[in-house]
C-alpha cells in the first residue's frame, strides 16, 4: 500500500509540473491570449520556455514518462516560439547601401538624463531619435543640452507623465495626424536626401496591465500603420509588447520587420532596466522597420535614471 501510495503521489507532482506548461504552449502557439491577465502575462514566456525544460527533468527523475513526454512538448514548442528572436535571421552590410540610423528612449515620465541621452546622440550619431514619455520639462532640459544642434527638425506631443512622445530629426519633419488615444504617438514625415520620404511613429501605447487597459492596448496596436507598400513606415519606441502577445506578432506580420530579432538579439530586455528580478527584466521596446529595409546592427544601450534601456538600430534603406 506505501509503495502504491507512493507511486500515486509521484505521478501527481510530476503532473502538475508539466500541466501548466502544457497549457502556457497552447495558449502561445495558437494566439489565445486575449484579454486580461493573459495579455500581461505571456512576455514572460522566455523564462517559462525554459521552466518547462526543469519539467522535463523532474518526471524523468520521478520515471513519469506522460508527464515527461508533455513537458517536453511544450519546452520544445515554446523554444521554437522564443529561440529564433536569439538566432536571428540575417543582418546586412552597410556597403552598398544608403542607411538611416534611429534610436528609440523612454525617458521614464521625463526622469531620465537629458545629457545621457545627448550623449548617446553623440556616441552613436542616429539620423532620427523618438522619446517616449516625453515631458514638457524634458522637452525643455533637452533643447537646454543641445538637442537642436545634433538634430535640427522635431515634432513633438508632450504630455504630463507617461503620455507624451517626441520624433527629433537631422532631416526635414512634417507632422502627420495621430490617433486619439490617452497615450500620444507623435507621427511625422521625414524628407530624406534625394527625395526619398519615411514616415515614423514615436511608438507608446498603454500597457496591458489592467484589465481596463488591455482593449486600449489591442485598439492602439491595431490602429499603427501597416508598412509593405507606399511611402515606407518606421515604428520605433516603447510597444509594451513582445513576441509572445498576438497582437504584436500581428502588427509585425502587417509588412514590419523588427531589428532586435533579425539581429539576433531580440531577447536582450529592455525593461525594467535596475536589474531587479522581479518582474523578471524582458523585451517591450522595439525598432520595426518596413519590410523592405535591411537591418544593418541593433543594440540595447543603458540609460541612467530611466526603468528603460534604450535601443538603437541601423537599417539599410531599399533600392530606388
Amino acid at each position: 500500500m506505501a509503495l502504491l501510495n507512493t507511486r500515486r503521489a509521484t505521478s501527481a507532482l510530476a503532473w502538475i509540473a508539466a500541466i501548466p506548461f502544457g497549457i502556457w504552449a497552447m495558449i502561445r502557439l495558437l494566439g489565445l491570449d486575449a484579454g486580461y491577465p493573459l495579455e500581461a502575462m505571456m512576455p514572460f514566456t522566455p523564462y517559462v520556455a525554459a521552466a518547462a525544460v526543469a519539467a522535463v527533468g523532474l518526471a524523468l527523475v520521478l520515471r513519469r514518462r506522460a508527464p515527461a513526454v508533455l513537458a517536453g512538448l511544450a519546452a520544445t514548442c515554446l523554444g521554437a516560439a522564443v529561440l529564433p528572436r536569439e538566432l536571428g535571421d540575417g543582418t546586412v552590410g552597410a556597403a552598398g547601401h544608403e542607411t538611416l540610423s534611429v534610436l528609440a528612449a523612454n525617458v521614464h515620465e521625463g526622469g531620465a538624463s537629458p545629457v545621457r541621452v545627448i550623449h548617446l546622440l553623440d556616441e552613436l550619431r542616429p539620423d532620427v531619435l523618438t522619446i517616449e514619455e516625453y515631458t514638457p520639462r524634458f522637452g525643455r532640459e533637452l533643447a537646454a543640452a543641445g538637442i537642436g544642434s545634433r538634430l535640427g527638425y522635431q515634432v513633438a506631443d508632450p504630455a504630463p507623465r507617461a503620455r507624451g512622445t517626441a520624433i527629433y530629426s537631422r532631416y526635414r519633419l512634417r507632422r502627420l495626424p495621430t490617433a486619439d488615444f490617452l497615450f500620444r504617438m507623435a507621427r511625422a514625415e521625414a524628407s530624406l536626401p534625394g527625395g526619398r520620404r519615411l514616415r515614423i511613429v514615436a511608438v507608446h501605447p498603454i500597457p496591458p496591465r489592467h484589465p481596463a487597459w488591455t482593449d486600449e492596448w489591442e485598439e492602439e496596436l491595431s490602429a499603427l500603420p501597416s508598412g509593405g507598400h507606399g511611402t515606407p513606415w518606421l515604428l520605433a519606441g516603447d510597444f509594451n509588447a513582445t513576441f509572445d502577445q498576438a497582437p504584436f506578432r500581428d502588427l509585425v506580420g502587417r509588412g514590419y520587420r523588427d531589428a532586435g530579432a533579425v539581429a539576433g538579439k531580440g531577447l536582450d530586455a529592455t525593461f525594467p532596466a535596475d536589474g531587479s528580478l522581479l518582474p523578471p527584466p524582458i523585451t517591450i521596446d522595439h525598432v520595426l522597420a518596413d519590410e523592405r529595409f535591411g537591418i544593418v546592427e541593433y543594440e540595447v544601450e543603458p540609460l541612467p535614471d530611466s526603468d528603460h534601456r534604450a535601443i538603437f538600430a541601423e537599417l539599410a534603406l531599399p533600392a530606388r
